[in-house]
């Protein structure tokens, strides 16, 4: 029976920070440089404190998230080895539901309806590995932990952390424990 893993979506297969500072740009005419959130929460990220939270209610947001670089090719890879199921805390924000649902079918049409959860609450899920960005997520999962790289968890390091796609791959082919 092969190992399964619970990947995140924003943040991990998602590029929320790109997307959070484009917007903002769009918004605001102001540019944010990725150097001036490092260690900040993404309701800090921004001089507008709302923005960030203003942006995830607003219709199309989730829709239009980039893709993280390299995490299609990625996520067939682990397939070949793993269950994988994409796991979004999305309750938080109703309106994303089918928005990420339609993002997952358009770049991620490999993966089954079986294998997409949306909850609110991720200590709940019951894999063996976990990939995330929110130490919150990491710090109360069962199995093995895996921190993926992102501006407001710069500070942590009591996960094991990757900073792209490819040290993930690494990782969990060497068959990280």
């Amino acid at each position: 029976m092969k190992k399964s893993i619970a990947i995140d979506m924003d943040g991990v297969i998602a590029d929320t920070e790109t997307h959070f500072i484009n917007w903002y740009e769009r918004e605001y005419g102001v540019r944010v440089g990725t150097h001036e959130i490092q260690g900040l929460k993404e309701d800090e990220m921004f001089p507008e404190k709302t923005a960030a939270r203003k942006f995830a209610f607003t219709p199309g947001f989730f829709r239009t998230l980039p893709l993280m670089q390299g995490a299609v090719e990625a996520v067939k890879t682990l397939m070949e080895s793993y269950e994988v199921y994409i796991v979004s805390a999305a309750m938080e924000f109703p309106q994303s539901l089918p928005e990420k649902l339609e993002w997952l079918h358009e770049h991620f049409p490999f993966i089954s309806w079986r294998n997409i959860i949306f909850c609110g609450d991720k200590s709940i899920i019951n894999t063996d590995y976990m990939i995330d960005d929110h130490i919150k997520n990491l710090d109360h999962f069962k199995g093995t932990t895996i921190m993926f790289h992102a501006f407001h968890n710069v500070n942590y390091n009591h996960h094991q952390r990757v900073n792209n796609w490819d040290e993930v791959l690494e990782l969990l082919g060497k068959g990280v424990s």
